[in-house]
């Protein structure tokens, strides 16, 4: 009689025939991508902690810059410029300027102006939408030196088909002003500037004017320097603002008209001269981004800003709301000029402030040119994140 098969020589058996009730255990075969996702997640991860840091550090940078335009810098700075540019366009297409119409505001000089020796103001300026309203185009005082007219300042509808907008016109008397340049916390940036970046509380005083300056650095087609340091690379041909130790100024094309020089402590380069030796270049209609700006270009109808330099050597700053690089150009032609550029565009980042006298001479108070500019009118009394100029009465 033979023994009784064992147990286990049996499961032997039924492992070796195959028998699924005794089959051995089975291997778990792990998902082929599973590292690669927790590659891809953990990245996830680390971009969204850098883009939080990133626009969080955007946003609560120094200045009194909107939410909107914070990003919209933001964009430029990290290669979204074309996206950024995209997002405008839509809008402008969305809302385009108003065609026909009549300003909100009344052109008539105020009833009080301030009293000035007896300088004749120079004739009004022509307007370019055709007959003039009451009160357009005429000069009228805004600042004054010793009593002698220093800052003057005209509104001109735009063209005959913007008639219910209106650009202002400065022109300031050189002899009477000083100018300097400062630069801003993002752009150029931080520097041994020797300057700060707003008007400090104990330097306001004389405090004529301020203004903007151009496009950011990187897209504005030329350099900025100030005090020995240069952000960018001063470009031939660029146009060009430049300030002297004196505290006169200059405006042409680099390294034609204006040149560096032992005298020379701030140059502002901006695309190319829209007014050339008294003439808007034909260019000015093609839209060049290289030339007019990729920002819009030049050929929709935008918040400008723009500055020139008289032959008597006066100098000259217009801007509006619904201006064109070609209309921007004949305002500055317009008001004499015989070389003139382009600032920034865009309402976030434009501004005229002329000063009144306050109870304190140290404390100068602000005041807006146009009434609609987006800016508040002490804007350069505290960091600015943007370049600009500021006038002392000399």
């Amino acid at each position: 009689m033979n023994p009784p098969a064992s147990p286990r020589g049996d499961v032997t058996a039924a492992a070796s025939r195959g028998g699924p009730e005794h089959a051995g255990p089975r291997r778990h075969r792990k998902p082929r991508f599973k590292g690669l996702r927790r590659i891809v997640a953990l990245l996830l991860v680390v971009g969204l902690m850098w883009l939080g840091w990133s626009v969080g550090s955007a946003l609560r940078a120094p200045g009194n810059d909107s939410v909107a335009a914070k990003l919209a810098g933001w964009g430029r700075d990290h290669a979204l410029g074309a996206v950024v540019t995209w997002f405008e366009a839509a809008q402008y297409q969305a809302s385009p300027p108003k065609v026909g119409g009549t300003p909100s505001v009344t052109l008539a000089p105020p009833a009080s102006t301030p009293k000035s020796r007896r300088t004749p103001l120079p004739p009004p300026l022509g307007s370019p939408a055709g007959t003039p309203l009451r009160g357009e185009g005429a000069w009228r005082v805004l600042e004054q030196v010793h009593g002698t007219p220093a800052v003057l300042g005209a509104f001109l509808r735009p063209d005959r088909t913007h008639t219910s907008y209106l650009a202002g016109v400065v022109s300031m008397n050189t002899r009477l002003l000083r100018f300097q340049l400062h630069p801003g916390e993002s752009d150029p940036g931080t520097g041994n500037w020797g300057t700060a970046t707003s008007v400090l509380p104990g330097a306001r005083k004389g405090l004529m004017a301020t203004f903007n300056g151009g496009f950011k650095i990187n897209e504005a087609g030329g350099g900025f320097y100030l005090n020995g340091v240069t952000k960018g690379v001063l470009q031939p041909s660029a146009a060009s603002l430049v300030f002297h130790r004196d505290g006169q100024v200059a405006i042409g094309a680099w390294g034609r008209d204006v040149a560096m020089g032992p005298g020379v402590v701030g140059v502002r380069q901006n695309l190319r001269l829209i007014v050339d030796h008294g003439t808007v270049p034909a260019a000015v209609d093609t839209n060049a981004g290289n030339s007019w700006g990729r920002t819009l270009g030049g050929g929709y109808f935008v918040w400008r800003s723009g500055a020139g330099l008289t032959r008597d050597g006066r100098l000259v700053y217009v801007y509006g709301p619904a201006l064109s690089a070609r209309t921007l150009a004949d305002l500055l032609q317009r008001a004499g000029c015989v070389e003139g550029m382009q600032l920034d565009i865009n309402p976030a980042w434009m501004s005229f402030m002329y000063y009144s006298a306050g109870p304190d001479a140290a404390n100068p108070v602000p005041h807006k040119l146009l009434s609609n500019q987006e800016r508040p009118a002490g804007r350069y009394f505290s960091p600015s994140s943007r370049d600009f100029v500021a006038a002392f009465a000399r």
